[in-house]
């Protein structure tokens, strides 16, 4: 949730300072070579702060001539990228995690820009199970980017069968660790998509269908088919991320998918 490129709104100048920072941050660590992996996490550091910032600044409305917070498909994205942003910054300090800050410095500044371009619709309160459906993609960004990991060295292991486990840890951590982190975070995620949706059933007044409810309850069915396939069946490895992508990908469309076509292909506000 990020202020847009120009202050011509009545938006303080100050006010877009983070949002400026963050970009500047992020896109340095993304084309630092891999040879300065120091300074490529300082940078992704600093970038992480002030996008905290610019979220800060554009959710209070400090600066900003109308309070409130803003929604859409690029602040979504955008906070989501944080959230799993911070997750990694605080696992790599106590594990190896290396070969994706770049990778995930280059999508903080892409969700930078696309927030300063789309800075999405303007509401004077935040509703409680929109602020949980943010951390909700969070949960699940941060099972994706795991799983993501899972299957990295899922492949090193079938490459080079001889090296053994040895394959899973270069770079990385072992893949059992990989995937206990990542069904966590998929329970997490499950656990706040239930409470979201039954806090927007409680909020509807009255309920009525629409594409968001139904992919989000489609992702609610797929993440807990992939929870009870796990339990009950073992499922692991390829068959359990497979899963998971398909989960996050209806979950994505949900939110992201609708509200970009509103407000990018059709330009108006959401039904």
């Amino acid at each position: 949730m990020i202020l847009s490129f120009g202050s011509g709104d009545g938006t303080a100048a100050w006010a877009l300072a983070p949002a400026w920072l963050a970009l500047v941050a992020y896109a340095g660590a993304a084309l630092l070579p891999p040879r300065a992996d120091l300074w490529v996490r300082a940078g992704l550091v600093l970038a992480w702060l002030a996008h905290a910032a610019a979220i800060v600044v554009d959710t209070t409305g400090i600066g900003l001539p109308t309070p409130g917070a803003r929604f859409g498909f690029a602040p979504a994205l955008s906070t989501t990228l944080w959230l799993v942003i911070g997750v990694y910054l605080v696992e790599s300090r106590l594990l190896p995690l290396v070969g994706v800050r770049r990778a995930l410095a280059a999508l903080g500044a892409t969700a930078v820009v696309l927030t300063m371009l789309f800075p999405g619709e303007l509401r004077p309160q935040a509703l409680p199970h929109g602020l949980m459906g943010i951390a909700t993609y969070g949960m699940f960004g941060a099972a994706v980017l795991h799983a993501v990991m899972l299957n990295r060295a899922d492949r090193q292991i079938r490459q080079l069968p001889q090296r053994g486990a040895a394959a899973a840890g270069a770079p990385g951590m072992p893949v059992l660790r990989l995937e206990r982190l990542t069904f966590r975070f998929i329970v997490a995620g499950f656990a706040l998509l239930t409470a979201t949706l039954a806090l927007g059933w409680w909020f509807a007044s009255p309920w009525h269908w629409d594409h968001k409810k139904v992919f989000s309850l489609l992702a609610w069915g797929v993440f807990a088919a992939l929870l009870v396939g796990r339990r009950f069946f073992g499922w692991r490895g390829r068959m359990a991320t497979r899963w998971l992508y398909t989960g996050a990908g209806l979950l994505l469309l949900a939110y992201v998918g609708s509200r970009f076509v509103f407000e990018v292909v059709l330009h108006r506000p959401p039904a």
